[in-house]
């Protein structure tokens, strides 16, 4: 008797006919309605635990060369809509989900002021789509936004990458049930251990003293910082000081002069995740992104595994912003953070810790910026030394 061949099952593909056409166009989003206030900064560097007091402490602030409090570079990504992500999710495809896959930026020495806003411009850049292991094929996508001051002053361009995927497909896979043990817990010496690093980084230029071009060489290795443990409580935290999660703070702008723009259309997330923007003109909470939308499975263990990703988890967006603090902070307040490109490859899982280690890889005395720049190498590991982030940056520093 002959045996039936099996049909085999066919591969899941990504609907993208909604991608391609915008490719190349600019793309609209949200605009904040107030400007940047000290709250803001305090708030910021408060989630980001980023204790510089250039950014929070008025009397120490007064004494600096900047007269008063100013922001942290990485404040730029707070001050926009949906973590900087808008540009490079763009197009609807049906049962997605999406996670942050990187970030590239460019400062242009324009501190951000209480009292500054900023605008943006947006445009999608492009996209590719491979397969992988966490949830076959994968859509990686760029997306460019320009920050300029009320002013017209270029602050900072960022260049975001969004990785999009089927959420079944990555549930089905459990590639991070397979890695994930329980969560970690720490003892008292651990925590302890833990603590006293971060207040050895925190001391390590509290004052902001710029270490000069000529002074650092090649190998030199930067003040390791630690962050976390990662819980519920500090994931809240962070998402709550993005400033387009509170409750009718922004409103929808769109490119002119262009048919269809995206601007706040459904990306087609998977059931149980998307906004409900009608039901929020009454009740705002119904587009809030922790209890309804696309972010509730950073701290939601259950909707976390529903997008593949095991249990609750950090903020790409986060990660990028604590490159650019922990740069800034070494660089000193004479010395300014001019590029990162961070590509994350995993997320901070609630009970992980993030060990910040990085070394001077270059030093160019005559820059493209016209500044003497220096080379660094950043990588963002947890306790078991996975890598999280990989970035390398040019930092300015004094003569």
């Amino acid at each position: 008797m002959a045996t039936r061949k099996k049909t085999p099952t066919p591969e899941p593909e990504l609907d993208l006919s909604d991608v391609e056409h915008r490719v190349g166009k600019p793309v609209g989003g949200g605009q904040l309605w107030d400007p940047c206030s000290t709250s803001d900064i305090r708030r910021w560097v408060m989630a980001m635990d980023y204790p510089n007091p250039l950014h929070w402490d008025q009397e120490f602030a007064r004494e600096s060369r900047y007269g008063g409090l100013i922001a942290p570079q990485s404040i730029a990504v707070a001050l926009d809509y949906g973590h900087g992500a808008q540009p490079a999710c763009v197009g609807h495809i049906p049962g997605s989900h999406l996670i942050f896959g990187g970030e590239e930026w460019w400062f242009y020495g324009t501190p951000v002021r209480p009292g500054d806003t900023l605008f943006q411009e947006r445009r999608f850049h492009d996209y590719k789509v491979v397969q992988t292991k966490f949830a076959g094929p994968t859509m990686f996508s760029r997306g460019d936004t320009t920050h300029r001051n009320q002013h017209g002053a270029l602050v900072a361009r960022e260049r975001s990458t969004a990785i999009r995927y089927l959420a079944a497909e990555a549930t089905k896979r459990g590639m991070y049930d397979n890695q994930l043990g329980e969560i970690r817990t720490w003892s008292n010496d651990e925590l302890l251990e833990i603590e006293q690093l971060r207040h050895e980084w925190l001391l390590s230029n509290r004052l902001g003293v710029s270490p000069h071009f000529d002074e650092v060489k090649v190998g030199d290795k930067l003040p390791r910082r630690v962050l976390g443990p990662h819980s519920i409580a500090t994931f809240t935290t962070e998402y709550r000081a993005f400033l387009f999660n509170i409750w009718g703070t922004f409103h929808w702008t769109a490119p002119e002069g262009l048919d269809d723009p995206w601007i706040n259309q459904d990306p087609g997330w998977t059931e149980g995740f998307e906004f409900d923007e009608e039901g929020a003109r009454i009740d705002p909470r119904k587009r809030d992104g922790l209890y309804v939308g696309p972010s509730r499975g950073h701290i939601d263990a259950g909707k976390a595994g529903e997008v593949g990703m095991a249990r609750a988890y950090g903020y790409g967006a986060t990660m990028g912003a604590w490159c650019t603090d922990y740069l800034a902070f070494w660089a000193g307040n004479d010395g300014m953070v001019r590029h990162t490109k961070a590509d994350f490859r995993g997320p901070a899982f609630e009970g992980d810790v993030t060990y910040f280690d990085a070394e001077i890889i270059g030093k160019e005395p005559d820059s493209t910026w016209g500044v003497p720049l220096v080379q660094v190498h950043l990588r963002l590991t947890n306790q078991d030394s996975t890598v999280l982030v990989d970035c390398t940056a040019e930092l300015e520093l004094p003569h």
